[in-house]
């Protein structure tokens, strides 16, 4: 069986993941426009009237800023914890109660032929979670805005055959960058973002349990961090630890303001 990925938005400005298999397609995240959404799907072929759900990883605006209008528009079904739901409800308009499935945890339910899992992370809202997505043994992980490296998350991930994870900033370029220091305390946090070379560790990490053939860096500061030196620091990270991308492993980037790669995996 087959699981295909494509990163519609990643960063602080939305994020919108599509996960699919024959049968099934789910997005992660509605944080850009409808419209930016609709066209994003189109330019992979992929008809926005066929997705069958959507989830979330939390309330941020981020991330539902376009979730009101998919619903409304497009019937889209939400499956989102109740804390997260209570969070969200005042800020996205009304919605069809028939298109909500609130649960106290999202884990080990399935959607169409897709088996989904769940981590909690620490990041700073009220139930945030990152997400495994699994058809048979093909097995996609989803894992940004995470605050900080955990056990549950390595547990969770160690045999995905594709993961994109959060390689938010630079942290020189946050320090020294024109973020006020209130909020370069909270990006540094267990609740912000992880660095670079966070996002290297977890890829060495995970790689080693020998499954994971395909890591995509996510979630990148527009403001403190450059695709290529996050892309390079990750490709150090690896190579020291005699991981080579391009030959052991495949190492991309998402982006902020565009459609990334259409990833198939199949096993």
């Amino acid at each position: 069986m087959a699981l295909s990925f494509c990163s519609l938005a990643s960063g602080s400005s939305g994020n919108c993941q599509l996960v699919a298999s024959e049968t099934t397609r789910l997005l992660v995240d509605a944080g850009m426009s409808g419209k930016y959404i609709k066209t994003s799907l189109d330019n992979i072929d992929v008809r926005i009237e066929t997705i069958n759900g959507i989830l979330l990883t939390h309330e941020h605006a981020d991330h539902i800023s376009g979730l009101g209008v998919l619903m409304r528009r497009y019937k889209m079904p939400l499956y989102v914890t109740e804390k997260t739901w209570e969070a969200v409800k005042p800020k996205i308009g009304a919605v069809d109660p028939s298109l909500l499935h609130v649960y106290e945890e999202i884990d080990n339910i399935e959607i169409g032929d897709i088996r989904i899992q769940s981590a909690k992370i620490t990041h700073d809202a009220v139930d945030p979670r990152c997400y495994a997505f699994i058809n048979e043994n093909t097995k996609i992980g989803i894992a940004t805005d995470l605050g900080t490296i955990s056990d549950e998350v390595i547990e969770k991930f160690k045999d995905c055959d594709l993961l994109m994870i959060e390689s938010n900033h630079d942290i020189e370029m946050l320090k020294t960058g024109s973020y006020p220091m209130v909020l370069k305390r909270r990006i540094l946090s267990e609740f912000g973002h992880l660095s670079n070379e966070d996002a290297g560790f977890i890829a060495k990490e995970i790689i080693g349990y020998g499954v994971t053939k395909h890591i995509l860096l996510a979630h990148l500061s527009k403001e403190n961090n450059f695709p290529d030196l996050a892309y390079e620091t990750v490709r150090g990270i690896l190579e020291e630890n005699m991981i080579i991308p391009g030959k052991d492993i495949v190492l991309d980037l998402t982006y902020r303001d565009k459609v990334g790669k259409l990833y198939k995996i199949m096993k």
